[in-house]
């Protein structure tokens, strides 16, 4: 299986301005989104090889990315509500 990222633009095509807006507007928002993408990239570079770490933890990071993710997602659908 190839390995891939998951950054937000490609989880959440559809959202773009309004992942955009909410970076530059929702300072928490922001921070939820750094640290997805930070998380993805680590996951990443354990599937890579290039950092170690055993399986229990690297599922424990992957379920934690998946919890930003819905966090995101919410805040992403509470946007397009109040666009409305």
């Amino acid at each position: 299986m190839p390995l891939e990222h998951h950054p937000l633009t490609r989880e959440f095509p559809d959202h773009l301005p309004q992942l955009q807006a909410l970076n530059a507007s929702d300072a928490h928002f922001a921070q939820l989104a750094q640290h997805y993408e930070s998380l993805d990239k680590r996951i990443y570079e354990v599937e890579d090889g290039r950092q170690t770490l055993d399986d229990l933890a690297l599922q424990a990071l992957k379920n934690e990315r998946v919890q930003l993710k819905d966090q995101i997602a919410e805040r992403l659908r509470k946007a397009n509500g109040a666009a409305c």
